[in-house]
């Protein structure tokens, strides 16, 4: 991963010492340097437009789930995730789909953090071993099964996600089925069980577009907790050597369109593009050879 690419990724910023081994210390609670962030329904108390709310364990709101989230790397203070039902009369509120790009790495990392943790614990309220509750561990880290007494650990959902380029070194987009309908990104999917990244790569493509691709090139990765992804960002370029027509498959992807750069940019306001926060936009970025154009913004 290139250092410039890496600056694309505002998820991928590394800003928290997860300290694993402090997961175990209970004390940490009560450590008078403790800091707490707030989360409900996937989104975080802001101090500012974009900014945490960073409260005192006297501030903090009481609840059920607290999750340790590691240390400060420039002070030392433990920091935990206040994990509530709903957001109720606090405010205001955040979402880090349109909050990630903006947020200091301190903020980005507990955000990412605690919103992909708490994820998980909403998902796993009971043990898929014996159906018993499931009971949280390790500073949250873990859930006991409280029959068994199974340890149950996070899981992470791995998807590619592909800049294609063709012999005119013109980018792919498509439309999504789940969007509306001038919204494009690049194609993407999950990588199936026993399957390398690169062979999802070349499955995932064609099956979307009836492409096939060679060459697939790493480029970075980043998480995108919506609910427990991490994205794995590859540029690939068609195949030269096969016949492929371009061809939506009419049920993920309704539509299909190559863009040259000059095309690209001059179709800002028709069509809709990746979120900043987004590794899609860091690649089509990193084709395109700088920020793109935003109408509007």
């Amino acid at each position: 991963m290139s250092r410039s690419f890496l600056a694309r990724l505002p998820l991928a910023r590394s800003g928290l010492d997860r300290d694993h081994l402090g997961r175990d210390d209970a004390t940490l609670l009560r450590h008078p340097d403790a800091r707490f962030i707030v989360l409900a329904d996937g989104l975080a108390l802001l101090a500012g437009e974009a900014e945490l709310a960073v409260l005192t364990a006297d501030e903090a709101p009481e609840s059920e789930l607290v999750v340790y989230l590691g240390r400060s790397l420039e002070t030392g203070a433990p920091y935990f995730c206040v994990v509530l039902d709903e957001p109720g009369d606090r405010g205001p509120w955040g979402n880090l789909r349109t909050l990630g790009s903006r947020l200091s790495d301190r903020d980005a990392a507990l955000f990412v953090e605690s919103l992909a943790i708490t994820n998980w614990h909403l998902a796993h309220r009971f043990s898929p071993v014996s159906g018993a509750a499931a009971t949280p561990a390790k500073g949250g880290w873990v859930l006991l099964d409280s029959e068994s007494g199974k340890e149950l650990f996070p899981r992470t959902d791995v998807a590619i996600i592909v800049g294609v380029t063709d012999a005119d070194d013109r980018i792919l987009l498509g439309s999504n089925a789940a969007w509306e309908s001038n919204r494009y990104s690049l194609l993407a999917g999950f990588v199936e069980p026993g399957e390398s990244l690169e062979a999802a790569v070349a499955r995932e493509v064609f099956e979307e577009s009836g492409i096939r691709v060679t060459d697939p090139v790493y480029l970075g990765s980043q998480p995108w907790p919506f609910p427990a992804s991490l994205m794995v960002g590859f540029m690939a370029r068609v195949d030269e050597s096969v016949v492929s027509e371009l061809t939506p498959d009419g049920e993920e992807i309704l539509d299909l369109r190559w863009f040259s750069r000059d095309e690209l940019a001059a179709s800002i306001g028709e069509i809709q593009l990746p979120g900043r926060a987004s590794i899609a936009n860091a690649i089509i970025e990193e084709w395109f050879g700088g920020p793109l154009p935003r109408s509007g913004a």
